[in-house]
C-alpha cells in the first residue's frame, strides 16, 4: 500500500529519494518522508500530502548525505499528517514500513514499560523502539533486526538505517513486496521495479520471510530462519521513460488511450499468428476434467473475473465459483478435488488476493493466475501465469490493467472450451476472429471522446447515478460504477438491468442519470423494456448500443452513443472504453484528482 525506497552509495541521495517517491505515489499519497544520514546523523524532513508538499519543505531545507530511506504513505494506523508520516524515527536507527504490525499495542506496552516515549499513533514507531531496544542490550544492527523480526506479527516491508553507518542498511520483507536493486558501487531497496527503474534494471525480488543486508556494493540475504540463502537477480524491462504522460493531462487518459497497444500486445502471445486460433501455453492442468473453477479477486480484477463467469460457463460449460478475495477465504469454502482456482491481480501484490491463493493452495488446488507483473508474490506461489502486457499502469482508477485482463480471461475460456469439446470448428474460429479484431475496434470507441466529454457535462451535475447491463454487461456495470465513485465521488450502483425492478427504480426521477450497456443480441430486448421503465420515470438514459440497438431503440434515450458491432462474446471489451472514458471527463468537471483520488492507492497490500 504504501512506497518504500532505499539508497546507499556515493552520489548526493536527496534528489533520487524524491525522483523515486514521485514514481512510488500510486500506491499511497497521504504523507510523505525521508530521512538521510549526515554525518552520522538521522536527519527527517516528513509533511502531510502528497510528494509535492515535502518536495516543497525539502528546498527550504534540504538534506545532505548520500545514504537514506522514503517513504509515501497509504495510512492504516494514525492519521495521515506529517507527526504520523515516516520516516520513524529515534537517535540511532530511522525505519520506512509498509503493511500493518499486527502487535503492535503489545509490543508498545512492553516498550513504554522500559521506557522509551512513543510519540505518534502508528504501529512502525513500535518497530524503531524494539530495534533501539535490542541495540541498548549491545546487539549489532543485524543481530538487532534479527531479534526484531521474530517478534513482529502481521505483513510488512521494512527498510531501516543506522546512525553512524553509512556503509549499511537493512531491509526485511513478510506479506508485503520488496526488491533490492543491483548498481555500479551503489544497491537500493524498493517497493517495486517502477522504483527502481531508472536507478538499476538489475533487481532480485526478497522471498517470503527474507531479509537482505546491503552494504556499498552487495547484499547478503538470509530467510526467516536466519540462514544465508541466493536469490535469483533478474533483468527489469522498465525505464523511466514508460511512465511519464506524455501529450495527455493525466495518466489515467494517457492509459484508456494505451488499449488498444497493450490488448494487442497481450493477444499476440496468445494468438498463432498463422491460424489466427487461440494457442495457450501449456497449463499445469486438464481443463476437460476439471470439475470446477474457483476465481478471486478484488475491486475492478473482480469485476473481469465476473465477465469471465459468464466466458467460461457459456463457452466452455465450466462450473465457475467467484467471491472476492476479502471474503473468500473467510466462508472456509470447500474446494473439489482436482479443481482449479484462478487469481486476477494488476499488482499481484494485492493482500487479500494472495491470502485466498493460499487458501486455495491448501485445499489442493491447481492455482492459475493473471496478473501484470510478472515477477510478483502471486505469480511466484501460482502454478502458472498468464500475464497480461498492460505495461506500467500509474492512475489509481484502473483501466488498461482490466482490459487485459479481459483479454487474457477470453483467450483462456476459449482455450478451456477447445479442450472440453464445447464448441464448433466454425464457432471456435468466429470467436478467435472476434478476438483478433477487438484492438482495431477499441480505437474506433475512442473515436467518441469529444461526444462523451459533452455528456459528462450532465453527469457531473447528478448526486446518484445508476448503471444497468444484463449477462455479461452487468460486471461492466459495476465496473462504471466503480470508476465513478472512485474519480468523481458521485455516489453510483451497477445493477443487472433485471433487478431494477426490485428497489432500485424506487430512486429513479429526472436527477439520477441511468447508463445503459446494452449491445444487440439476445438479451437487447429485454433491457430495452428496462429502458422504457427508467424512461416511464422520467429518468435521464444514456445508451451505449450499436447501430443496430441505436434503430431499435428510437428516440427515447437523452443520449446514446454508437459503438462497432461485434459478436456478443467479445463486447465487453469494447463497452468498457466509455464507461471509463464517461468517469474520467466526470472527474475533470468536477476537479477532482483524477489520477490519485482521496483515501485510495494503487496497490492494497494490508487487509
Amino acid at each position: 500500500m504504501c512506497g518504500i525506497i532505499g539508497i546507499l552509495g556515493p552520489k548526493p541521495v536527496q534528489p533520487l529519494l524524491l525522483d523515486a517517491l514521485n514514481r512510488l505515489e500510486y500506491r499511497g499519497y497521504d504523507s510523505a518522508g525521508m530521512a538521510t544520514l549526515t554525518n552520522g546523523r538521522i536527519e527527517r524532513r516528513r509533511a502531510e500530502g502528497k510528494i509535492a508538499s515535502l518536495s516543497e519543505l525539502l528546498e527550504r531545507q534540504p538534506l545532505e548525505g548520500t545514504v537514506g530511506i522514503g517513504h509515501t504513505r497509504w495510512a492504516t494506523h494514525g492519521r495521515p499528517n506529517e507527526i504520523n508520516a515516516h520516516p520513524h524515527a529515534g537517535e540511532r536507527v530511522a525505519v520506512v514500513h509498509n503493511g500493518i504490525i499486527e502487535n503492535f499495542r503489545e509490543l508498545r506496552e512492553e516498550l513504554e514499560a522500559e521506557g522509551y516515549a512513543f510519540e505518534t499513533e502508528t504501529d512502525t514507531e513500535a518497530v524503531v523502539h524494539l530495534l533501539e531496544s535490542n541495540l541498548d542490550r549491545q546487539m549489532a544492527p543485524e543481530e538487532a533486526v534479527a531479534a526484531a523480526l521474530k517478534r513482529l506479527e502481521g505483513a510488512f516491508a521494512l527498510a531501516i538505517v543506522f546512525a553512524g553507518r553509512h556503509d549499511l542498511m537493512i531491509g526485511a520483507r513478510r506479506g508485503s513486496p520488496l526488491a533490492v536493486g543491483y548498481g555500479d558501487g551503489e544497491m537500493f531497496l524498493g517497493s517495486d521495479a517502477l522504483a527502481l527503474a531508472p536507478l538499476t534494471s538489475r533487481i532480485c525480488y526478497l522471498e517470503e520471510g527474507d531479509w537482505a543486508v546491503l552494504d556499498g556494493a552487495s547484499a547478503r540475504i538470509y530467510d526467516r530462519s536466519d540462514r544465508p540463502v541466493e536469490r535469483a537477480v533478474t533483468e527489469t524491462a522498465l525505464s523511466g521513460a514508460m511512465i511519464g504522460k506524455g501529450q495527455f493531462r493525466h495518466f489515467m487518459l494517457k492509459e484508456i488511450y494505451e488499449q488498444p497497444a497493450v490488448m494487442g500486445d497481450t493477444l499476440t502471445t496468445f494468438v498463432n499468428p498463422r491460424s489466427r486460433a487461440i494457442a495457450l501455453p501449456e497449463l499445469p492442468l486438464d481443463f476437460a476434467r476439471v470439475p470446477r473453477l474457483t476465481i478471486s479477486a478484488c475491486g475492478t480484477a473482480y469485476y473481469a473475473g465476473l465477465v469471465a463467469k459468464y466466458w467460461f460457463e457459456q463457452i466452455a460449460r465450466l462450473p465457475v465459483e467467484i467471491d472476492v478475495a476479502s471474503e473468500f477465504r473467510y466462508r472456509e469454502a470447500p474446494l473439489p478435488e482436482g479443481g482449479a482456482a484462478l487469481f486476477i491481480s494488476q499488482s499481484g501484490e494485492t493482500i487479500d488476493t494472495l491470502s485466498a491463493l493460499r487458501y486455495a493452495r491448501e485445499q489442493g488446488q491447481t492455482i492459475l493466475s493473471v496478473v501484470n507483473q510478472p515477477e510478483s508474490v502471486i505469480a511466484r506461489e501460482s502454478d502458472a501465469v498468464l500475464p497480461t502486457l498492460a505495461g506500467p499502469e500509474i492512475g489509481v482508477a484502473s483501466t488498461k490493467a482490466f482490459t487485459t485482463q479481459l483479454t487474457v480471461l477470453a483467450c483462456l475460456a476459449l482455450a478451456a472450451a477447445r479442450a472440453r469439446g464445447t464448441l464448433t470448428e466454425e464457432r471456435a474460429a468466429e470467436l478467435s476472429a472476434a478476438m483478433t479484431e477487438v484492438p482495431g475496434l477499441v480505437s474506433e470507441v475512442l473515436e467518441h471522446d469529444e461526444a462523451i466529454e459533452e455528456m459528462a457535462q450532465g453527469i457531473a451535475e447528478a448526486r446518484d447515478v445508476l448503471f444497468l447491463g444484463r449477462g455479461s454487461m452487468y460486471p461492466i456495470a459495476l465496473e462504471g460504477a466503480l470508476k465513478l465513485k472512485e474519480i468523481s465521488y458521485i455516489h453510483a450502483e451497477g445493477y443487472a438491468a433485471g433487478e431494477m425492478k426490485h428497489g432500485p427504480i424506487a430512486l429513479i426521477d429526472d436527477g439520477v442519470p441511468v447508463i445503459v450497456c446494452a449491445p444487440s443480441g439476445p438479451l437487447f430486448d429485454k433491457t430495452v423494456g428496462n429502458v422504457q421503465e427508467v424512461m416511464a420515470r422520467g429518468g435521464e438514459v444514456l445508451l451505449l448500443t450499436d447501430a443496430l440497438g441505436r434503430e431499435r431503440i428510437g428516440e427515447g434515450p437523452r443520449w446514446t452513443i454508437e459503438l462497432p458491432a461485434v459478436d456478443p462474446a467479445v463486447a465487453p471489451l469494447l463497452y468498457a472504453i466509455p464507461v471509463q472514458l464517461l468517469a474520467y471527463h466526470t472527474a475533470v468537471i468536477k476537479g477532482t484528482d483524477v489520477d490519485q483520488p482521496r483515501n485510495l492507492a494503487k496497490s492494497v497490500t494490508v487487509e
